[in-house]
């Protein structure tokens, strides 16, 4: 009977063990199903203003795609985006509206490999609707009886703009220089200004409370935009999810789709 009981505990302490192998095994399988299910935590993107809408839309659909991972954005002109980069700020994608605020990244030896160009855009005039002060093109950023606004020299947009300028012959007369397009385009929207020199797709962005109107010049002075991700970024996995959605199909439909050209 002793025998018999030795041998029926050994027979438990068995089926115990087995039980704890198996309990380790499940976790390590459940470990690693959590790895291969891809990026968590946060991903940081400084993105040009210009991008808000787009990004946005982008950065909730990763979110969708992955649990446990969060998206959140710095959006600004690209000059000062580059500027708080470069001062140490974390962040684990850049997207810039041109090469030149790129290539400040770049210098500074903080991007990961080479930028790629992802996207263009156009500038465009931009009214409020119905056009009540009448423009009807670039000359009318010269005239001292309207109000006007356009970016900042320093910001891509205003680099764009002074090359329009000067390609149509056009001395401007800003009454405001905004630090990012999106602000010049709020002054739009606002009425606070007659006319304002944006991209394209914040007329886009805008719906039915501006008006576009065409800019032949703007063809010689189209933006290029580069993404990077950066080389200290705190969570290196969820930047290149961002960037490969970026560059994918997908990405590049809800680009076009807001106003954007192909590269």
């Amino acid at each position: 009977m002793r025998s018999g009981r030795i041998l029926a505990g050994l027979a438990t302490l068995a089926v115990v063990v087995a039980g704890c192998g198996g309990g380790d095994d499940d976790a390590a399988a459940s470990t690693a199903a959590a790895s291969a299910s891809g990026p968590t935590g946060t991903v940081t993107v400084f993105a040009a203003a210009s991008l808000t809408d787009v990004f946005t839309d982008l950065g909730q659909r990763l979110e969708e795609e992955h649990d446990g991972l969060t998206v959140q954005f710095n959006f600004a002109g690209s000059s000062a985006l580059a500027t708080q980069l470069t001062q140490g700020a974390p962040a684990d994608v850049f997207a810039s509206a041109n090469g030149t605020q790129m290539a400040v990244v770049t210098d500074a030896g903080l991007a990961e490999g080479e930028p790629a160009v992802f996207t263009a855009n156009v500038l465009q005039i931009a009214v409020p609707a119905g056009n009540p002060a009448g423009v009807t093109g670039l000359a009318d950023f010269g005239r001292e009886d309207l109000t006007v606004a356009v970016c900042a020299p320093d910001v891509p947009c205003g680099a764009a703009s002074a090359d329009v300028f000067a390609a149509a012959g056009v001395t401007p007369r800003p009454d405001t220089l905004e630090e990012d397009v999106r602000a010049a385009l709020t002054k739009v929207e606002l009425g606070e200004v007659d006319a304002a020199l944006v991209y394209t797709t914040d007329v886009v962005a805008a719906g039915d409370a501006v008006e576009g109107i065409a800019v032949p010049e703007a063809e010689d002075a189209v933006n290029d935009y580069p993404l990077c991700t950066l080389a200290a970024a705190p969570n290196p996995e969820g930047a290149r999810a961002f960037v490969d959605l970026v560059r994918s199909e997908e990405g590049q439909q809800a680009l076009g789709a807001a106003g954007f050209r192909a590269p």
